[in-house]
């Protein structure tokens, strides 16, 4: 996979780079196309959160703008293992674009960045998950250089969504 490094424009005019403080707001009202109806943290509770992944070198929450909007965004957390000879993994998540602007190649640009941070930071691997089985997104992911070839467990806290 090749991508641009954030804040470069990529084509389409898509700009991405790291979502700051001042872009939270927007970032949460682009959440509602992730899980329409979910519970909104504060902002004052977002800037933290969005401050502890500085704890993580190479994790970042990653916005892609395009005409001044936020229009995608994906997570990227890098995190540190002591298999593999000590090269971290990383995961993805979090990953959406606002419906009215899918089906342009702006997700698929924010992922090959997120992966392309993944791979600068020394990660073996970069994974994601998806509760959905709905045949086009499944595509969309494969089509972004994901494998559809593990077994995913969880435990729950948050019942899943619909």
């Amino acid at each position: 996979m090749s991508a641009a490094a954030p804040g470069e424009k990529m084509s389409g005019g898509l700009e991405i780079r790291a979502v700051q403080a001042a872009d939270l707001p927007a970032l949460a009202a682009l959440y509602q196309h992730l899980n329409s109806g979910d519970a909104v943290v504060s902002p004052q509770e977002a800037e933290t959160i969005l401050e502890r992944f500085a704890a993580y070198p190479g994790s970042v929450v990653l916005g892609g703008w395009h005409g001044g909007e936020l229009v995608a965004s994906c997570t990227l957390v890098v995190i540190p293992n002591l298999t593999r000879g000590g090269m971290s993994y990383a995961l993805i998540e979090n990953v959406v674009t606002a419906a009215s602007r899918r089906k342009r190649g702006f997700g698929r640009a924010l992922l090959e960045s997120a992966v392309s941070i993944a791979w600068e930071h020394g990660c073996y691997k970069a994974m994601l998950l998806t509760g959905t089985t709905e045949p086009a997104t499944l595509a969309f992911y494969r089509g972004a250089g994901f494998e559809q070839n593990k077994t995913g467990f969880q435990v729950r806290r948050l019942a899943a969504r619909p």
